[in-house]
């Protein structure tokens, strides 16, 4: 385990960058979003995710690149949403009307507190402060980041609130497992544990129906390319996968293989949603991980959570957490090399 300085943000705050390693895999977390930079697993040249080398460009270019997802990931429609009847009025920063991800400012740009870390793990901290993007109460978030056995990284969230409020964390990192982002994930393979998914209107907003995948260009239950062409080519993926009607045991969710690594990955959860997103728009101005260019769909996103615009939706699982409660997530990404 080692922490050295990665750089500063432009009111001078320094953002340190941890580096642990466990389980045949080396992971560098940053300060910023408390975003994992780079992850690699031994036996494989190129970085599992994408990210970049320095820090300036992450305030300005990033999407999200393996950051932790404000208050409560994808989308509220309206960015309007009750708890016991007092209406609120959330940051709109997708489209001007709606909320994507918490709100263009919170705990994503934000620099984390390291309060533990080892030669395996690192814990970081963080508070959202009450009426920060217009969501009420004051919430204190940990985040552990770990690396176990058989090339495991565990990524456990919990969180404690003063004032009923929302909470809904994701960890957003682009997983390219051929070649670190030098080409697209179209021929990864993907598998996905789920019978229906919420189709979505033309502006990404849940119609609020809850639809079986089967007969759909959605039915991912058995293992297939992600390339999903349809007349003029590809048609893409960020779409919620319904894993399960509350959070439970942890179980797992997908299965995806490099298309020509053979690297393969498994997401387990506690979660009872699963976004996937093909990384349609993820290319970026500026280069990446080790001067790649990223082009289009340059990673893929897994990324358990609550169902999108679950606040408007009281028929899908819940994500307001109450004073005295404790919200607690797990999450595992685990890499196997091919045989």
């Amino acid at each position: 385990m080692s922490v050295e300085t990665f750089g500063k943000t432009s009111d001078g705050q320094n953002v340190e960058r941890i580096t642990i390693t466990g389980g045949g895999l080396t992971a560098n977390i940053i300060g910023w979003g408390a975003a994992i930079q780079d992850l690699r697993l031994a036996g494989h040249g190129d970085p599992l995710v994408l990210g970049f080398d320095a820090f300036e460009p992450y305030p300005e270019h990033s999407p999200y690149f393996g950051a932790i997802l404000r208050r409560y990931a994808n989308r509220i429609a309206g960015g309007r949403f009750s708890i016991d009847g007092q209406s609120y009025q959330t940051d709109a920063n997708f489209l001007g009307k709606h909320t994507l991800h918490g709100g263009s400012g919170g705990i994503g740009r934000k620099v984390w507190a390291i309060k533990d870390r080892g030669a395996d793990f690192v814990t970081l901290t963080c508070r959202a402060a009450d009426g920060e993007m217009g969501f009420p109460g004051n919430l204190d978030i940990a985040c552990t980041y770990s690396l176990k056995a058989a090339g495991r990284l565990v990524i456990e969230f919990a969180a404690e609130t003063d004032a009923p409020t929302l909470c809904n964390l994701a960890h957003h990192s682009y997983f390219n497992l051929d070649d670190g982002g030098r080409t697209d994930v179209l021929d990864h393979t993907i598998q996905i544990e789920a019978d229906a998914y919420l189709p979505v209107d033309e502006e990404a907003i849940p119609t609020g129906h809850v639809v079986p995948v089967e007969g759909t260009a959605l039915d991912l239950r058995a293992p297939r390319p992600i390339r999903n062409d349809q007349g003029a080519g590809h048609v893409s993926y960020d779409h919620n996968f319904c894993l399960a009607a509350a959070r439970g045991l942890l179980k797992r969710a997908t299965t995806v293989s490099g298309g020509r690594s053979g690297l393969e990955m498994e997401v387990w959860t506690t979660e009872p949603g699963l976004q996937f997103y093909d990384g349609a728009h993820a290319g970026c101005a500026v280069p990446g991980l080790g001067g790649v260019h990223y082009p289009a769909h340059p990673g893929l996103c897994l990324e358990p959570q609550i169902w999108p615009d679950a606040p408007n939706r009281p028929y899908f699982p819940q994500a307001i957490l109450r004073p005295g409660e404790v919200y607690k997530q797990t999450t595992e990404y685990r890499f196997r090399s091919p045989a």
